[in-house]
């Protein structure tokens, strides 16, 4: 079997689905005999118990680490997971126990109760059985108990370690330290003698790198410059011309700023942040870094990486110099301002940080740490309430006076409520939370920033006819054919993509600028992708996920089969078109339900519980569903009998044409003027059908030709047999032959039979024969009478010829008045007019006139 470049593909997703079901029993198999059946031996509860004993140590160790270790917020996000993950194993043997004890009640019920005295005896089996299920049943239920208790304490517990972390971060936030005058003089002679035990200390380490780690030094920034060129000089390679705007010319679309943006920040700062990370790791595993030093340079690199991108950032949004590629509607002077002013509070609270991070490395005093939070909050408070008084938007007003407008009253509000709030927090004393909430500013609105341009990007490329005019559009419409309808469903689907991009990026860094522990979201993500409960029912994303993928994998394979069948093994064999079409649609139908049971297993569904559905669809049937379930029965009838097959030329009622599509709910019937008719199912089963190319599409055709009577009928046979086989489509076996069917009225009548090997060239051959048998005709002065009708209409006394041949000639029949005039004319027999009646008269005329109405309409 061959495959082309089109089915390349499906190998992989092929090997994908097999080892879906091919890895588990290798798995299964591999086991030794003994591990299975020691497993498989123990009984229910001493496994249970066996497992209670290692989740009590767990939980004992658990809470021994909280007494000592409850001041560390990173420490208690570790004991939760672990908690958690003990009350879910705990609340799993639960589970198991009280399904094994559903099964021993069950057993023991069929078993019977044991006889009472007196009566006979039951088997000792039956006895023995009875005895050993309820020894069973007991051991679990002491089990049982304790199971629950180590399920009830791990989630108290997990319970408490939520209630100290919330403890233990208003305790930090709400701390409250006294701030005057004197206490900040005392921070500033902090401060000096901070910088010089920094200054001793940076110096004996730059002696330590000379004389010991010149060559790892050397090493580790030149390895990270090497990594961080690669990469920006790869972006560069590869998105050069979606990153530079000097690469386009003319006025830009927002699509393309928006793309620019997004792609000149992101790789511009992944550089930044790559060289910085590698340095980081390169300098600590060469042994660059001392202890002391180390803190400080992994913030301080930290800092420069996230004021970089700050400031790519602003600079993408704001475009101070160039307005032509500002993604917001503000001003040149709004846009340098607020650019410089988000720059300035990122600088602020990334120094504030880092001298915090100095501070307690080197142990020096508290107030010093507090004194730089809040002179770094009363900046960012002060730049804030600054910003609200801005009018950085442009005018859009043509006949105004061209002024820059205000911000909307709900940011201005938002921005003054902002910077009083982190003004007020530091001179009543509450600096941690001024710190806390100035962080989260910078951060959360630089991450807010990057989310905001996701979304506008994913708005536009939604937009109708947008996305058939990016790069990737035109390249699936050109590789798959795609036309406008699917290229803008497309773009509808890649919106979606970027919104989930985007949130999935900023969601979790907005949690963790907030105080979420990377455990947190860890456990989160785990819960909503490996079960969560809603009631009674439990939900699994990644269950559903996997259901989703294996109906879609099965899906391809079906298709893939279908195509492969049909192209490789029923084409080759010449089987008829109809077989494979009904082969194909089976084939398909069936793919596809037994695709949707393997998708509905994978995705964790009792089919069992589908019962109640099916009974529901059952009465459904009996009521609405009768016309639906009769077509579709009558379709899997046409398909296994095949009565007809796709390209025969079918009538039913008053429907002909030619057979297009077989399904099993309706056949689609295409006229011979081109319309489609979709014709039930049932109404084949029902009624009478005709196919004219059931077995074959031999088809007799008759041409009927009639001759004067002064004609020889043998020298017209002769010359229709020769006619007709001249033409090429008349079969020679059955052979042509010329029936004389009767003496006509005016002619004599012949039919020229014969047999087409393929109906529809029939009217094609007739019309040739038709206009052969005409020429040929008069050739050989062969007449072809017309048909007439002779009218003779006696009028009886005195009439006037000449009126009632101009009647007869107004009403356009000359033979007739020719006929009329003559007998008309009186004869010598034949009373005068004198002698006829006037009203006889009349009425004659009368009569002659209905006749040549009658006979004209």
């Amino acid at each position: 079997m061959t495959f082309s470049k089109r089915q390349g593909w499906l190998l992989p997703v092929l090997f994908a689905f097999m080892a879906l079901w091919i890895i588990p029993a290798q798995t299964v198999l591999a086991q030794t005999p003994d591990a299975v059946s020691e497993d498989s031996v123990l009984p229910v509860a001493q496994k249970a118990e066996a497992r209670l004993v290692k989740d009590k140590a767990t939980l004992a160790d658990i809470t021994q680490q909280i007494d000592n270790k409850g001041n560390d917020d990173a420490k208690l996000v570790d004991l939760k997971g672990k908690a958690d993950d003990l009350a879910g194993n705990a609340a799993a043997t639960v589970a198991h126990l009280r399904t094994r004890l559903d099964e021993i009640s069950t057993r023991v019920t069929s078993l019977g109760e044991p006889p009472k005295d007196g009566a006979p005896p039951e088997a000792s089996v039956v006895t023995d059985e009875r005895n050993k299920l309820n020894a069973e049943k007991a051991q679990i239920n002491a089990v049982l108990g304790d199971a629950e208790n180590v399920s009830a304490s791990a989630s108290r517990l997990s319970n408490t370690i939520t209630n100290l972390r919330r403890s233990l971060f208003a305790a930090t936030l709400f701390k409250r330290t006294e701030i005057s005058l004197p206490v900040l003089a005392e921070a500033g002679t902090e401060f000096v003698g901070e910088i010089s035990s920094l200054s001793n200390s940076l110096t004996g380490w730059a002696i330590f790198v000379w004389n010991y780690k010149r060559l790892s030094m050397f090493g580790a920034v030149t390895l990270s410059i090497v990594a961080a060129l690669l990469f920006m000089v790869g972006g560069y390679r590869f998105l050069g011309h979606r990153m530079e705007r000097r690469a386009f010319s003319g006025e830009p679309s927002y699509l393309r700023r928006l793309s620019v943006a997004f792609w000149s920040t992101t790789v511009q700062s992944m550089s930044v942040f790559l060289f910085m990370s590698a340095s980081a790791f390169l300098l600590d595993n060469f042994g660059v870094l001392r202890p002391d030093i180390a803190p400080i340079v992994f913030v301080a690199m930290s800092v420069i990486a996230f004021i970089y991108f700050v400031s790519r950032l602003t600079y993408a949004i704001f475009s101070p110099t160039q307005s032509e590629w500002r993604l917001l509607k503000v001003s040149t002077r709004g846009a340098h301002i607020i650019s410089s002013a988000m720059l300035v509070m990122a600088l602020v609270n990334g120094l504030d940080y880092l001298f915090s991070t100095i501070s307690e490395t080197l142990n020096s005093p508290l107030i010093l740490t507090v004194a730089k939070s809040f002179v770094a909050s009363i900046i960012i408070g002060i730049i804030l309430f600054a910003l609200s008084f801005l009018k950085p938007l442009a005018s859009t007003d043509i006949d105004g006076d061209g002024r820059d407008q205000r911000m909307p009253r709900w940011l201005s509000a938002l921005l003054r409520f902002g910077g009083l709030l982190l003004i007020g927090a530091c001179l009543t004393g509450y600096v941690g939370l001024a710190r806390f909430l100035a962080t989260q500013i910078v951060s959360t609105g630089a991450v807010l920033a990057t989310v905001y341009i996701g979304i506008l990007s994913g708005r536009a490329i939604s937009k109708q006819g947008i996305f058939a005019e990016t790069l990737v559009g035109r390249y699936l419409g050109r590789r798959f054919g795609l036309g406008p309808v699917p290229l803008d469903q497309a773009g509808l689907a890649a919106g979606l993509g970027i919104y989930c991009a985007a949130l999935a990026f900023g969601v979790p860094l907005v949690l963790f600028s907030w105080g979420f522990q990377p455990g947190d979201i860890e456990s989160w993500a785990y819960r909503l992708l490996t079960g969560f409960s809603i009631g009674k029912t439990s939900i699994s994303l990644i269950s559903i996920i996997t259901g989703i993928l294996v109906f879609v994998v099965g899906y391809a394979v079906t298709r893939w089969f279908q195509k492969w069948l049909d192209r490789n093994v029923m084409a080759r064999g010449q089987v008829d078109a109809g077989v494979r079409n009904s082969v194909g649609t089976g084939i398909g139908y069936l793919g596809v339900v037994v695709a949707a049971i393997f998708g509905i297993s994978s995705a964790g569904l009792d089919l069992s519980s589908l019962a109640l559905v099916a009974s529901a669809l059952s009465v459904g049937i009996g009521f609405g569903l009768q016309n639906i379930v009769s077509n579709f029965v009558s379709g899997l009838i046409l398909l296994v009998e095949r009565p007809f097959k796709v390209g025969d030329w079918v009538v039913t009622g008053t429907v002909e044409g030619t057979v297009k599509r077989l399904s099993v709910r309706a056949t689609e019937i295409e006229t011979f003027r081109g319309q489609s008719i979709i014709v039930p199912n049932s109404e084949f089963i029902n009624s009478s059908v005709g196919n004219w190319t059931h077995r074959n599409r031999i088809q007799r055709a008759e041409i009927p030709v009639s001759v004067s009577y002064d004609t020889d009928p043998q020298r017209v046979m002769d010359i229709l047999l020769e006619l007709v086989k001249k033409q090429t489509p008349v079969l020679r076996n059955p052979e042509p032959h010329v029936e004389f069917l009767r003496f006509g009225e005016f002619a004599l009548d012949f039919e020229l039979r014969f047999h087409l090997a393929d109906l529809s060239h029939g009217l094609t051959v007739k019309n040739n024969l038709r206009m052969e048998i005409l020429k040929r005709f008069h050739q050989e002065g062969i007449s072809i009478p017309m048909k007439q009708r002779n009218l003779n209409i006696h009028v009886d006394g005195d009439s006037n010829p000449q009126a009632l041949a101009a009647l007869m000639a107004d009403e356009g029949d000359k033979n007739l008045v020719s006929q009329t005039a003559t007998a008309a004319t009186p004869k010598p027999d034949m009373p005068k007019p004198d002698d006829v009646d006037k009203p006889a008269k009349d009425a004659e005329v009368e009569t002659a006139r209905a006749s040549v109405r009658n006979r004209k309409a």
